[in-house]
């Protein structure tokens, strides 16, 4: 049928180009305003003012509170699940310590991701007997397990009973973070007073004992 010329003639083009527009400027605004960004497992982007406590995606810190570091790659899921549930740490320290460099690749040939904190000063060391109960270098803490003094097969039970893979699923371009000292990983510890102790493993698999002592004792 033809429209006589007196019809008005509507476009819809400009409503959804405003559509559109706003919500762009909408989400511009909310994002101005965020301190962070989350990625969803669903790949959905969203924008907050707080830190997410418990993240099921990827967490990108905005503006001044973004690291000055450059973001890890991401983690498998399963690996990023059993990693935030249960985060290991390794305490070293700066000095001569063979048994240091072996649990250092124990963990890296496994693909573990952690953090390593070492022992530099008086300091440091009161830190790791206050957190660890000794003052032995290499100590690991998987969720709330301390092990002191290296032992491939208990340190092996353990990260078995947490759920790390036994070979390594890291990416290829994952690297791993320099270390830093004990104390202040300690005073930032006291800091985030809101933030809840790392669940301790299930009993079932892992050993009743730690591993052979070995290393340094302070």
């Amino acid at each position: 049928m033809t429209l006589p010329a007196s019809f008005p003639r509507r476009s819809f083009a400009p409503a959804r180009l405003s559509l559109v527009l706003g919500a762009a400027l909408l989400l511009a605004a909310t994002a101005g305003h965020a301190q962070f960004k989350v990625v969803g497992a669903d790949g959905k982007v969203t924008y907050t003012d707080r830190e997410p406590a418990q993240p099921e995606g990827k967490v990108t810190a905005l503006g001044a509170k973004a690291p000055v570091q450059a973001a890890e790659p991401d983690l498998p899921f399963d690996l990023r699940q059993v990693a935030s549930k249960y985060p290991v740490t390794l305490y070293t320290t700066t000095g001569a310590c063979e048994p240091c460099v072996q649990a250092r690749q124990y963990l890296k040939q496994r693909g573990v991701p952690f953090s390593e904190r070492q022992a530099a000063s008086n300091e440091d060391i009161e830190a790791l007997e206050k957190i660890s109960g000794g003052r032995e270098a290499p100590t690991l803490t998987v969720g709330s397990q301390v092990l002191r003094g290296f032992g491939s097969d208990s340190w092996g039970q353990y990260l078995d009973a947490a759920g790390y893979p036994r070979e390594s699923r890291l990416p290829s371009s994952y690297q791993y973070r320099a270390a830093t000292p004990i104390a202040e990983r300690r005073d930032a510890t006291v800091a985030r007073t809101g933030d809840a102790a790392p669940p301790a493993l299930p009993r079932a698999t892992a050993p009743t004992s730690p591993g052979p002592s070995g290393g340094i004792r302070f």
